[in-house]
């Protein structure tokens, strides 16, 4: 199918069947790694002045790093795989996030980066996983730039959980975060500066931060938005 026929500047997601759907993720996601910066998650929804008074709290060389955003085949449609970071770390203790982290030495790109860590955190083979592109490197809070990895999961795997990192994994719907109607606003202060963060609930679980940047990133290439 061309991907012309998704052509429309806003596609309504929720219109989509799950054929339809992995057509479009195909079209429009990047087949190689985007290096410039598009969603700068850091600024949120400051303005051009209050960017500038935020800037100095963050690194000029951001740490290079790489997640995995799991798309698990199920009979009943795609869906997300995530994590909840073990309450016992230091950084972001208890947050949902992607398998992934910081793109070492002995990585041959962010993409073997991310597959490394997905194998480490969850015991995900990447023998289960078909890479089908990337979104544009994100820049966030804790000083990082992260190159997200997308790829669909064959359903038949069993993960192994390495506790000293992730405390659990769970799956949402995919449909899910594409419904707008998910999508919760919410005004969070930082070095005095009042940003606009979206967050996402889904059961007991509160997404947001980048995480939720990225999944918005991903909702924006679909739905045809500039980001």
């Amino acid at each position: 199918m061309s991907p012309t026929l998704f052509q429309p500047a806003i596609c309504d997601l929720t219109a989509l069947d799950d054929g339809a759907l992995r057509l479009l993720l195909l079209a429009r996601l990047s087949a190689v790694p985007v290096a410039t910066t598009v969603a700068n998650w850091r600024y949120a929804g400051a303005a051009p002045a209050e960017r500038l008074k935020i800037s100095q709290f963050f690194p000029d060389h951001p740490v290079l790093a790489a997640v995995l955003i799991p798309l698990v085949e199920r009979h009943s449609g795609l869906s997300v795989l995530l994590t909840r970071r073990a309450g016992h770390l230091r950084h972001h203790a208890g947050q949902i996030s992607f398998p992934g982290g910081r793109i070492e030495s002995s990585d041959a790109d962010a993409l073997d980066a991310a597959l490394r860590e997905t194998e480490e955190e969850i015991g995900l083979s990447r023998t289960h996983v078909s890479i089908i592109g990337f979104l544009p490197d994100h820049l966030i809070i804790s000083g990082y730039r992260v190159t997200p990895v997308i790829g669909f999961v064959a359903p038949n795997f069993n993960l192994k959980i390495d506790t000293t990192e992730v405390a659990e994994s769970f799956e949402v719907p995919l449909a899910f975060f594409l419904d707008s109607r998910n999508h919760i606003k919410r005004m969070r202060t930082f070095e005095s500066q009042e940003l606009e963060f979206t967050e996402i609930r889904y059961g007991t679980h509160n997404i947001w931060g980048a995480t939720a940047g990225m999944l918005m990133t991903l909702y924006r290439i679909l739905s045809g938005v500039d980001l």
